[in-house]
Parts: structure tokens; C-alpha cells; sequence
């Protein structure tokens, strides 16, 4: 049988409304849902996960060839999951209701990943803490976040702000902006994190006099920035703890 009359050998049926439709095969035969049942999702492959997301191949690409061909025009797994509705449907010709289901899929995987982050205590003495909590946020995304932690005495938080969104310097953010929800909600202590999509946690010069104007500007209005914690796929980096935070005079940091 031709690859456009049947499914591929990953072989799940479903539909999409944004592709061409492949006929499924007449007979039915061992499926993922299946082995879903037997062993559980977390003994499937990677592949096989996204097959149940996207359901079913299309005239000319059964479905097996259409999951390989997605995970490698996107880079693999976790750039998978930094891609938008729109690239999913349009860019990688899955049409809009798979992509909604990818998206869909990815979203409460991170939202169960951050609801079990917060249970976690971040302390201004760990930036491991805040690299847990920026890591599920942050880590996957292919623009840059920049979110303030705002602490209580014990160094809890009690809340989290995103106050600026693709990059500290393209859009031009200032530490006026990063303060203002501190000052509003009468905050006497915060953490920065921001992630590099890149993958190399380490500041970039500009990333230091940054950080280093917020702090000043902050001690003017008795507001304490505790750290500044950089995030990627390959770790991340504490300014406090690499000594950056002081303004010694001395820039030091990576070239942007």
C-alpha cells in the first residue's frame, strides 16, 4: 500500500483540519494509544509522544515520516517546545488544529513543571533555587524574559514579575521599569533572573552595567537586589556569587 493510503508505521488516526487528509489504513494494528495502555506514556519515545499530538500522517507523508520531519526542522525536542501556534501551523505545515494540540501538550507539561517549582523555597543564599524556578519558565523560550522575584524578610517570594520581554537592550528596558512593580507592591528585597536563549548563561558586559544601574537605582529608594541569575539550556550564572554585582570599576562579561 502506498504511503498515502495508510498511516505511518508510528500509525495513530485522528484528524487535522489544517493538512491534507491520509486515508487510515483498513486493518488495524498495534498503536501507540496502545502501548500507552500497556506501559504507560513514559515508556514512550519522544517520537511516539508527539505522534499522539499530531495524530496522523497526510497524502505523501505518512505519519511516522511527518513527526521525524518535524523534530528535525525544529531542532529536536526542546526546541520544539519553543516554537508558537503560528510556526507550528505555518512554517511546519501542520495546520492549526495540530499545532494547537502541540502547543496545547507543551504548555501544561511546563505548568505542572512550574506548579511543582513553587513549592520549592527560593532563598537569596541559592541561586540553584532560582535557577529551578527560571529554568521551567525561562530555559526553552527563543526570546528573552527578564522577571524581578520580589521577597519577603525570610527571603520567600511573594511574588513574580515579568518586566521586560525580548531582551534587556532591544527594547530599551531601564531600571525605571524594573522598579516600579517593587516600589508598587512595597517589596524591600528582589531577585532578577533572565535567560539567554542562546544556551550560555554567562553575562554579557552590557547584562553587568545593567544589573549594576538597577542595584544603584534601587538602594535609592531602600529596595535591596539580593542577585541576578542568568538562565539557559547550559546552566546558569549568579552574578552575586561571581562577584559581579559590586561596581568595582572593572566591567567584566562575555561580549553580547
Amino acid at each position: 500500500m502506498s504511503g498515502a493510503g495508510r498511516e505511518g508505521d508510528l500509525g495513530v488516526v485522528g484528524c487535522d483540519d489544517g493538512a491534507r487528509e491520509a486515508r487510515p489504513a483498513p486493518r488495524e494494528r498495534p498503536r501507540i494509544r496502545e502501548r500507552a495502555r500497556e506501559i504507560g506514556v513514559e515508556g514512550l519515545e519522544d517520537a511516539e509522544l508527539v505522534a499522539l499530538l499530531v495524530e496522523r500522517g497526510v497524502a505523501g507523508e505518512p505519519l511516522e515520516a511527518r513527526v521525524h520531519r518535524l523534530l528535525r526542522e525544529a531542532g529536536g525536542l526542546e526546541a520544539l517546545a519553543s516554537l508558537g501556534i503560528l510556526a507550528l501551523a505555518d512554517d511546519h505545515a501542520l495546520g492549526l488544529a495540530c499545532a494547537a494540540r502541540i502547543s496545547a501538550g507543551i504548555e501544561l507539561g511546563l505548568r505542572v513543571a512550574r506548579k511543582a517549582n513553587e513549592r520549592s523555597t527560593v532563598t537569596a543564599g541559592s541561586s540553584h533555587d532560582v535557577d529551578r524556578w527560571g529554568r521551567a519558565r525561562l530555559a526553552h523560550l527563543g526570546h528573552e524574559e527578564l522577571w524581578a522575584l520580589l521577597l519577603d524578610a525570610k527571603n520567600r517570594v511573594v511574588a513574580e514579575r515579568m518586566v521586560a520581554r525580548g531582551g534587556l537592550h532591544a527594547c530599551a528596558t531601564t531600571a525605571r521599569d524594573v522598579l516600579r512593580p517593587i516600589v508598587r507592591e512595597a517589596s524591600d528585597a528582589f531577585v532578577l533572573v533572565h535567560n539567554h536563549p542562546g544556551g550560555d548563561p554567562c553575562p554579557s558586559r552590557e547584562d553587568v552595567i545593567f544589573t549594576r544601574r538597577v542595584a544603584a537605582a534601587a538602594s535609592t529608594v531602600g529596595v535591596s537586589l539580593v542577585d541576578h541569575v542568568v538562565v539557559a539550556r547550559e546552566g546558569h550564572v549568579s552574578m552575586l556569587e561571581a562577584g559581579l554585582l559590586e561596581d568595582d570599576g572593572e566591567v567584566r562579561g562575555r561580549d553580547a
